[in-house]
């Protein structure tokens, strides 16, 4: 997007994803702003382009500086990287005792998920409950998961270390699928082991519950005989 805003104009590179990426039929925009524009001036100027312009007035987004939500105050400097984060697909409203330090797994791939290899990564001695829970691929003959991956990867480290501080686990690892997973296939599992089960049935469960609302990863049916469809989601919490 051109304009002419004298010396003081600035370059801001803005990331699409799902939906909003097909729209625009890119991920990447150069919008050019005046210098000191706010995240909301930046979403008012994509709001202009004749790509985006319905979707946006009818999409929910959140915008992400250089991989943290940010408010729409927020101020932008040149160069930034500001992300346009639409529904998330899913989304929905001390250390222990010991020599061993508390440690945690992130992992996004295009590759199957392994128990197995997840169990183990939270394997303890101090350890007296190990909860692993699957979110598996149902009733479609696949789903599609696209991922601002930077953000993602920071976003669900960031999960996994709170979680596990709060819960006082021994050790917590989460693992996420991108790209096609087929039919009953996992797509996304975390893995958690404390010293006893009522902490890591609750971790496990706060950990899934935000990476659902807070990671910004997006999903895509395709249906045996049907059109492909991204699924709904809701606006992301920050």
């Amino acid at each position: 997007m051109g304009g002419d805003f004298g010396v003081s104009a600035m370059v801001v590179h803005v990331r699409l994803f799902a939906m909003l990426r097909e729209r625009a039929g890119t991920e990447r925009i150069a919008l050019e702003l005046p210098d000191g524009a706010t995240v909301a001036e930046a979403l008012r100027a994509l709001g202009e382009r004749a790509e985006l312009g319905e979707l946006l007035a009818r999409t929910p987004v959140r915008m992400a500086v250089n991989r943290e939500y940010a408010a729409a105050e927020t101020t932008l400097a040149p160069e930034d990287e500001l992300a346009l984060i639409p529904p998330l697909s899913g989304g929905a409203p001390a250390a222990p005792a010991g020599r061993e330090r508390p440690r945690t797994h992130v992992q996004l791939s295009e590759r199957p998920l392994s128990l197995q290899a997840l169990s183990r990564a939270v394997a303890d001695p101090r350890a007296g409950a190990v909860v692993i829970f699957q979110g598996v691929t149902r009733e479609v003959e696949r789903l599609h998961y696209e991922a601002y991956a930077e953000m993602a990867r920071e976003r669900i480290e960031a999960i996994a270390r709170e979680c596990l501080a709060a819960h006082e686990l021994c050790a917590a690892a989460i693992a996420h699928r991108v790209g096609a997973v087929p039919l009953g296939e996992p797509s996304v599992v975390v893995a958690v082991s404390a010293p006893h089960r009522a902490e890591a049935f609750a971790a496990a469960r706060e950990a899934i519950d935000r990476l659902k609302a807070e990671v910004p990863i997006w999903k895509r049916e395709h249906a045996r005989g049907a059109d492909a469809r991204w699924v709904a989601g809701a606006e992301p919490s920050p």
